[in-house]
């Protein structure tokens, strides 16, 4: 099998990701803060919570001063490193929604995360973005009888919800045939509710649109704190070239949230790596299928995840990278050598014939966990400070539907979103170190074993089970 080779003639932030090699080069960064400002709406972060809040805000009300300010470039996160997924996955499954909120606000919750994939291609079409959407669906793959006892239980835990075949089906192994052409297949899960996208493309689409509507962004401009309003003055967010002011501040930092003084253990990064290969040709997708760029993964406990690109490649990525002391995040830790080399054998398990491929592309970034698996968005009118995150990977979406609740939050504006289980949630903080390390990281253990055992002795997990329940899911 084929190892990494380097891209073609690509710098800067073109080597971030496969999808960052197709954003125009040469990429000059938008100008920095260099002056103190006063506006009505300052938002810390320039990934897709940031960009879809700062959106939405100039459709809702033109008039408002709205401001991004980003460390790197727009879309540098794991906005423009993803998987591109944009699904309605949401970070809590929707059981452990129901005990907490009850089922009609699941149930809501679950239709407003089905909406808004349908919603990021309408705006995308709008504003003339071409992120390559394309909403095939997601197959779900069945490989062993511990993974099949597992898909149909969700299935059936899906009907005792109220959730019918139009939302989760289980396919036999002739049906899942018909969409992807991969080995040692039983059977799969299926739902329609997920495109592929290209998501820097979308990323960077999406902040020129924004511009375009009055928002201003100023990047390189990296946030050393955000104050809360206190009676006297306005909310703050200080950067070395000025303090902007703000009736309401919003942090939309995720991953890098644990840099602010004050948030060390909001969330915590844990990384997610990916690989891509040459562009295929006919006579892989023949037999490989995925025609109409349905989304894939399999049952395993640590988690896996890929796609079709529309130029013909596969992008396929995955957990199981470290969490590093102290919620570190330095460039150095998007690459993890033998996890790509892992990614790389997973998927030549999956389609063989990819054993004789080059693979072009490895890369890496973090993406933000809270301590209850349970993402959140909200304002705190007092203090001035909204927030929105702890996606746990389920973000392309979810930002989305995150900017559009903030935007109706910050303007007053009383409707459903404002209304979702998931407004105003708080979780609880990580632990301090170094519990905090010794507890991600046996977790992520734990679901490497678990997979081992269940491939050895054929049956489901119970290390799995007690590490579901532990989480609360």
């Amino acid at each position: 099998m084929a190892t990494d080779v380097a891209p073609g003639a690509v710098s800067g932030y073109q080597r971030l990701s496969l999808w960052w090699e197709a954003v125009p080069a040469p990429l000059p960064p938008r100008p920095a803060l260099t002056e103190d400002l006063d506006v009505d709406v300052c938002i810390v972060g320039g990934g897709f919570t940031g960009l879809w809040t700062a959106h939405s805000l100039a459709l809702a009300d033109p008039s408002l001063r709205t401001v991004v300010l980003e460390r790197e470039v727009a879309g540098f996160g794991a906005s423009g490193r993803n998987g591109g997924w944009c699904s309605a996955l949401f970070a809590t499954s929707d059981a452990a929604l129901a005990r907490l909120h009850g089922l009609d606000a699941m149930r809501a919750m679950r239709r407003a995360m089905e909406d808004t994939v349908d919603v990021v291609g309408r705006a995308a079409d709008a504003e003339g973005i071409d992120c390559q959407f394309a909403k095939g669906g997601t197959v779900v793959l069945v490989r062993s009888d511990a993974q099949r006892a597992r898909a149909l239980a969700e299935v059936d835990d899906a009907r005792a919800l109220g959730f019918g075949e139009e939302h989760l089906r289980w396919l036999g192994p002739e049906e899942t045939a018909e969409l992807i052409g991969a080995t040692g297949v039983l059977g799969s899960t299926f739902t329609p509710h997920c495109a592929a996208l290209q998501p820097a493309l979308l990323a960077r689409g999406l902040a020129d649109a924004a511009e375009r509507r009055g928002v201003r962004i100023f990047e390189r401009t990296g946030v050393s704190q955000i104050t809360p309003a206190d009676g006297s003055s306005r909310a703050r967010a200080v950067t070395a070239g000025g303090t902007v002011r703000a009736d309401v501040v919003v942090r939309a930092t995720e991953a890098w949230t644990p840099t602010l003084p004050g948030s060390e253990r909001d969330l915590v990064p844990v990384y997610s790596l990916m690989v891509a290969t040459e562009p295929l040709g006919p006579d892989f997708w023949s037999s490989a299928g995925l025609e109409h760029r349905a989304t894939f993964a399999d049952h395993r406990h640590m988690i896996i995840y890929g796609q079709r690109t529309a130029d013909g490649r596969i992008a396929f990525g995955g957990r199981g990278a470290p969490y590093h002391y102290g919620s570190s995040v330095r460039p150095a830790f998007d690459a993890e050598p033998d996890v790509h080399a892992l990614l790389r054998s997973t998927l030549c398990e999956l389609f063989p014939s990819l054993r004789e491929v080059t693979f072009t592309h490895a890369w890496g970034g973090p993406l933000g966990i809270p301590r209850d698996w349970h993402s959140s968005v909200g304002i705190d009118r007092a203090s001035g400070l909204a927030w929105a995150g702890g996606y746990v990977g389920d973000g392309v979406s979810t930002t989305n539907l995150a900017g559009r609740t903030l935007a109706d939050l910050i303007t007053g504006r009383d409707s459903e979103l404002t209304r979702l289980p998931w407004v105003g949630h708080r979780s609880r903080r990580w632990e301090p170190e170094p519990l905090r390390w010794l507890g991600v990281n046996a977790g992520l253990w734990t679901m490497k074993l678990a997979d081992r055992s269940e491939a050895r002795r054929g049956r489901p997990s119970r290390l799995a089970g007690a590490m579901g329940r532990l989480l609360g899911q």
